[in-house]
């Protein structure tokens, strides 16, 4: 079985990383990169939701 759970936290940091960076330009007043950041942040709780679902399927397969 293939753990995925790894990936998706790494997918997730890739994400809040770049939100971190457009945060700065928003405070600015760069209203492209609230925009940015709230797709980002839309990405992180997809990733969120895949690792929830991942670990409950490995948790479930595991045999006993």
């Amino acid at each position: 079985m293939e753990n995925n759970v790894i990936e998706y936290l790494q997918q997730m940091e890739k994400e809040f990383m770049a939100a971190a960076r457009d945060s700065v330009k928003f405070v600015d007043g760069n209203k492209s990169a609230g925009t940015r950041i709230r797709k980002c942040m839309q990405n992180i709780k997809n990733l969120a939701q895949d690792v929830r679902k991942e670990v409950q399927n490995q948790k479930n397969s595991v045999v006993a």
